[in-house]
């Protein structure tokens, strides 16, 4: 046997004793790359990276703060029309119906949420900043052109509250949700709760500082006042909102995207009963202080009748954090709408002041609770996350145009003789198809 035979045989058995040792740790560096994504490869880098959600921190907890202050001066101030509504309608537009009134706030809600079609798209391609800095300086030009509004001037309102304000509240609503979902998954109700409650906490705090204002420095100081505190409150959130990952590279075309969700069963009931159950939602929040006064009851009760379905709407909007433990966010959003449509019934009923702060305790709650479930809701239909804005902008654009029909037919149906019962019944019926599309949506999700 020659030299190399005789190492070749000496070679054999060690190898063959660490070969099993070997093999187990190719397996272990497989495993690695399966579960942590491949490092050399940038597209398992990336797509670790956005499976990887902090669930917190500074950074997280700080775009949840600029988010919420985003919507008590969007939706917050928007939800507070009733204030204008009531202030319009018997001292400063008194030629104006009341359906011609409405149509001020109606519009001005179809845009907060339906410019979102718009905005969802450019968050999605990465220009959340440039919506951020637009949609604050809009905002505060067109709250700052409101106070130089002439009396019965339906078309300077119009223009300034109506259209400046909705458009602005419209670039930033959609994408000021939509980052939310770049910090949190697992606990995305309950962020996403928080951030929706600012626009209760706004309907609170707008009422109250605009009735006082109005009384006792007159309507236009009193609107410069509103506009410098919401030009604040915007400042802190362009601070302070922040996207943890950069835009996507694969931004499928829109109407690409459009035809592919149009198909999805589930997304389409959702989108369908978000156009339909706020025709009648928006009846209670327009028109509640105005039936008040139109009731008798006493001025002050009046003022914070509004206040308190809106109190109860903030309390609302911070529970589905809680309730979604035990109730999944789609069934919820069936049996809130359900709720509500009862009692958008009973509107026509209340004729006292314990039954106004029982209706506006119950109604603030079930309806601040369905709010705060939209946007989480879209997300739980969305498997593609390159398409989560553009699938919020439409199916919120379909909830604004529900808002636009509202308030000015429930308007009309008031007449000028306040005919409350016709309102209710259009309202509730309303809600009852709205619950019915969520019914089915939720019936279609469990299906695929």
């Amino acid at each position: 046997m020659t030299d190399e035979k005789l190492v070749e045989e000496k070679v054999k058995p060690e190898f063959s004793d660490h070969r099993d040792e070997i093999v187990q740790l190719q397996n272990l560096g497989n495993s690695n790359k399966e579960e942590h994504g491949d490092s050399s490869d940038p597209e398992s880098a990336e797509s670790s990276s956005n499976d990887d959600f902090p669930e917190g921190g500074l950074r997280a907890w700080s775009c949840v703060a600029g988010s919420f202050c985003v919507q008590v001066v969007g939706f917050g101030y928007t939800t507070s029309f009733g204030v204008y509504q009531d202030y319009y309608t018997r001292f400063y537009m008194t030629k104006e119906s009341p359906s011609a009134i409405s149509w001020i706030g109606s519009v001005d809600g179809l845009l907060v949420i339906a410019t979102g079609i718009i905005a969802g798209r450019l968050y999605d391609k990465g220009y959340l900043y440039h919506i951020l800095y637009g949609g604050s300086v809009l905002i505060t030009f067109s709250l700052f052109m409101l106070s130089l509004s002439q009396p019965n001037s339906l078309y300077q309102n119009f223009l300034a509250q109506g259209i400046g304000h909705g458009l602005g509240a419209g670039l930033m609503y959609v994408p000021s949700l939509a980052v939310i979902s770049q910090y949190f998954r697992r606990r995305r109700a309950l962020a996403m709760s928080i951030v929706a409650s600012g626009s209760s906490l706004g309907a609170i705090i707008h009422p109250i500082m605009l009735n006082n204002l109005f009384v006792r420095i007159g309507f236009g100081n009193a609107v410069r006042a509103s506009a410098g505190m919401n030009a604040g409150l915007l400042i802190i959130a362009c601070l302070l909102i922040r996207p943890r990952l950069p835009p996507s590279t694969n931004v499928p075309a829109y109407w690409t995207s459009v035809k592919k969700f149009s198909k999805d069963k589930p997304y389409v009931c959702a989108a369908l009963g978000l156009m339909v159950f706020p025709i009648g939602m928006y009846f209670p929040l327009f028109f509640l202080q105005l039936d008040a006064a139109k009731r008798g009851l006493s001025v002050n009760f009046a003022f914070y009748s509004l206040v308190i379905l809106n109190g109860a709407s903030f309390v609302g909007r911070l529970s589905p954090g809680l309730i979604t433990k035990y109730i999944p966010i789609q069934p919820l959003t069936a049996i809130t709408t359900g709720a509500c449509a009862v009692l958008l019934y009973a509107v026509s009923g209340i004729t006292t002041v314990p039954a106004f702060v029982v209706f506006g305790i119950l109604f603030g709650i079930l309806s601040g609770i369905f709010i705060s479930l939209m946007a989480p809701l879209i997300s739980t239909l969305c498997d593609d996350y390159s398409e989560l804005g553009l699938r919020m902008g439409v199916a919120f654009t379909l909830c604004g145009v529900g808002a636009l029909i509202g308030p000015p037919v429930e308007g009309a149906l008031l007449g000028d003789s306040f005919e409350w019962w016709k309102a209710a019944v259009f309202a509730g019926s309303l809600a009852v198809f709205g619950t019915f599309m969520f019914g089915s949506m939720v019936y279609f999700h469990r299906r695929k």
